[in-house]
């Protein structure tokens, strides 16, 4: 934060920067200035840094990525309406620069889905020593990230109608059936996160929510595997799964806020019938969280996010004191489990163990999340006097 007194209001005392307060106007300018000053020698022009990291295995490495930057415009773009003129006009500019990125990251054979890493060629685990030396570490495209990307970029709904049909292809028990999930699970025909070929079928909560989220989105019934994919989420939260294992739920995510975040995201936005059976318990989870006193600054904001409103004369509770910091960069938002791909029961086992995780970072993301607890919350300013 040193060295940004436009944004950051701050006074001097010796020779020590100290932060008095944030308004969400300097939120998006900050968010403005990181895409505009990333390192261009790991990152492309628009695109947001971000860093993957194991810090058991003190890895840490800078990471091109087309996810973090179409999450945060995703982000920005759904609390626009909310934001002063300057800042609309701000994100509009941010998200203008964003979209010319994307081609970097589109399928590598032309087709309108789009990987997480760049392709053509491919740059997978980039600036690293081992994993992109590898194929194996290679992956295929994803709906997460086409989904933001269709989210974010414009597309017509003869493109969303063709996507549709693409994650067909890529449902479970159409060509493959899933081994890493739940007994109950393994006859849903659930789209699965990945696109390739001869990939695995995985089931994610978070990712799947995504999907729906972007069917709804271009106004398309859904099939009966976006119905599956609902009733996925559904039944792993009624079974308490989702914080039970919340690892196996949402490989890609692997937390209980964070699948209670997309989750009521998806659900805030569309009447999904299926869904609304689980609001009450969600709205229990989430109070049950909000008072735990080890929840993370992350976390909380997250769920004060999707949280529901706070009763007429309620006593509210301080995010955070004048001693925490605000969301910054520690936020873990996504992970890669390094073992998810392998079915056997032993190899799966270790997979949930934080050992095997690569864990990413994003500085604007976290800055996103901020500016839209800010807007849910309706607060002004941040102060930390």
């Amino acid at each position: 934060m040193t060295g940004w007194k436009s944004v950051y209001k701050v006074y001097l005392t010796g020779w020590k920067p100290v932060l008095l307060f944030m308004t969400i106007d300097d939120i998006i300018k900050k968010i403005a200035h990181l895409q505009d000053t990333a390192n261009r020698k790991y990152f492309p022009e628009s695109i947001f840094e971000s860093y993957r990291s194991n810090k058991y295995l003190l890895y840490r490495r800078p990471d091109t990525n087309v996810f973090f930057t179409a999450i945060t415009v995703f982000t920005l773009n759904n609390i626009k309406e909310k934001l002063s003129l300057e800042s609309q006009k701000l994100v509009e500019q941010i998200t203008e620069k964003a979209v010319k990125s994307y081609d970097l990251f589109k399928n590598k054979d032309g087709l309108n889905t789009y990987n997480f890493f760049q392709t053509n060629p491919s740059k997978h685990f980039p600036h690293g020593n081992i994993l992109h030396r590898f194929n194996h570490f290679k992956i295929p495209d994803d709906i997460d990230d086409t989904a933001m990307i269709y989210l974010t970029k414009p597309h017509s709904q003869e493109d969303a109608k063709w996507l549709q049909n693409k994650l067909i292809q890529h449902s479970n028990n159409h060509k493959q059936s899933i081994k890493n999930t739940f007994p109950a699970y393994r006859n849903l025909k659930a789209y699965s996160t990945w696109f390739g070929k001869n990939m695995y079928i995985e089931f994610d909560a978070c990712a799947l929510s995504n999907m729906i989220y972007c069917q709804l989105y271009f106004g398309l019934a859904l099939d009966e595997h976006g119905q599956d994919s609902i009733k996925y989420i559904q039944q792993s939260i009624l079974s308490n799964q989702y914080i039970e294992m919340p690892f196996k739920v949402a490989h890609q995510y692997a937390r209980t806020p964070l699948i209670i975040y997309h989750v009521m995201r998806l659900m805030n936005k569309f009447h999904i019938p299926e869904l609304e059976i689980c609001r009450a318990k969600l709205e229990k989870d989430i109070l049950y969280y909000l008072k735990k006193e080890d929840i993370s600054i992350y976390d909380r904001i997250l769920l004060e996010i999707v949280a529901p409103p706070a009763p007429r004369g309620g006593a509210s509770t301080p995010l955070w004191d004048s001693k925490a910091p605000p969301l910054g960069v520690g936020g873990q938002f996504f992970i890669a489990g390094l073992l998810t791909a392998y079915e056997n029961p032993i190899l799966y086992k270790l997979s949930s163990s934080p050992l095997f995780h690569i864990k990413w970072t994003c500085e604007a993301h976290s800055l996103a999340l901020l500016a839209e607890w800010m807007v849910a919350t309706s607060k002004t300013q941040i102060d930390f006097q």
